[in-house]
């Protein structure tokens, strides 16, 4: 097995972006992102995580062929707020192989053993908004879009490299003929009656654009005890909005506000997983037909960032979030609702969607390592989330 630190070539570039794709060749479960997106990842002149931290991506090849790959971040931003020094590691794919998976976690951690971090934690991406974890439960499933899927195997060799649980999410589903309590409707219409609570929808994506700053400042500001958290600054907002509208259809996206203040978000997105899949990640030349087909005929949904601000919790409001998704079901003539990646430390969220009816069914973990003396992580330590951040 041999180890490459890859630079920003055009064809490291492509070994790194085309690995999964063979790796997943087999699988009809596993949904490829935007390449553009990976492709983004690995350049330091655009991408603008590398303002203020630094990355390094490597692959493992055997008799010359790629077999894994790993990147592995320092987040400055978020070690100077957190005062931490931990190291995190992405887009981890390898064979079945422990050797493979050991070389490309242990090149992880010297890397950022070298830079003076005590703890590799992963899989956690270069943005707030990236999903977290590696797949434990729930193989079965497909993954919808934006969503990891990898095989069985993964959670072993992970182990076996000297790696611990350091906290799951959680994703479940609702159908179209799951029906919300008749109180829940009644709920919902006294609290937007009496309690200055509305919903705010969108018509356009040049409507929904407009309202991305105040979406992330609310979420820079709100979130701050969730794992994970760091304050992100103007230009990762941007490229998480362009993510954001790329992907969306505004009249799914739903902002819940409180006599005009953000209060929380009701982000539906139609599950362009299909698109993704014969497209192979690719929206040029002609993979945007595509999807803009897929965008319409869907009739499968992803909740990702829904929720209520802590200090509106215990108000009510929250019969009226689900009151507001069992509307966006409806109305779209969709099938399935996917709610994706709730903290299992976030009780309060868990048992409001227990209590409507959501299947949970996948789970994923995020993994540490310590690399020398470390203290505990956030999840360790006892830090309690209220809303999901991870909009």
């Amino acid at each position: 097995m041999k180890v490459r630190q890859l630079t920003a070539t055009r064809r490291d570039v492509r070994d790194f972006v085309a690995f999964p794709f063979r790796l997943y060749a087999g699988s009809a479960e596993w949904c490829p992102p935007l390449a553009s997106s990976v492709e983004l990842a690995l350049d330091r002149q655009r991408h603008p995580f590398y303002r203020h931290s630094d990355g390094a991506f490597f692959v493992v090849e055997q008799a010359g062929e790629v077999v894994g790959r790993i990147g592995v971040f320092d987040n400055q931003a978020y070690n100077t707020y957190r005062r931490s020094k931990v190291a995190f590691f992405y887009y981890f794919d390898v064979i079945d192989d422990a050797e493979a998976s050991r070389a490309l976690l242990d090149a992880a951690a010297e890397w950022a053993r070298a830079r003076g971090l005590d703890l590799l934690m992963g899989p956690k991406g270069m943005l707030r908004s990236d999903a977290y974890g590696i797949l434990v439960e729930g193989y079965e499933y497909p993954a919808p879009m934006g969503v990891p899927y990898n095989y069985p195997y993964y959670a072993t060799l992970i182990e076996a490299a000297g790696f611990e649980k350091e906290l799951d999410y959680l994703t479940g589903f609702i159908v179209k003929d799951d029906e919300l309590p008749e109180r829940v409707f009644r709920l919902a219409a006294k609290i937007k009656e009496r309690s200055g609570f509305s919903v705010q929808s969108f018509r356009s994506k040049r409507e929904l654009r407009a309202w991305i700053p105040e979406i992330q400042r609310v979420n820079n500001e709100a979130f701050t005890q969730v794992w994970g958290y760091y304050p992100i600054d103007d230009a990762e907002v941007q490229m998480i909005g362009d993510q954001l509208i790329t992907v969306s259809d505004p009249r799914l996206l739903k902002v819940v506000t409180k006599d005009g203040a953000v209060a929380g978000f009701a982000f539906v997105f139609p599950d362009l997983a299909e698109a993704l899949r014969a497209t192979r990640g690719r929206l040029w030349p002609l993979g945007w037909i595509r999807f803009l087909i897929e965008m319409k005929r869907t009739r499968r949904l992803v909740g990702n960032g829904v929720g209520l601000l802590p200090q509106y919790q215990g108000l009510g409001a929250t019969a009226m979030l689900y009151a507001e998704l069992n509307d966006t079901i409806r109305s779209r003539g969709a099938d399935y609702l996917e709610l994706i990646q709730v903290m299992e430390s976030n009780i309060k969220s868990l048992g409001d969607m227990n209590a409507l009816g959501v299947t949970w069914h996948k789970r994923h973990r995020v993994y540490r390592r310590c690399l020398q003396d470390c203290a505990p992580s956030d999840a360790v330590s006892g830090c309690s989330p209220g809303a999901d951040g991870h909009a």
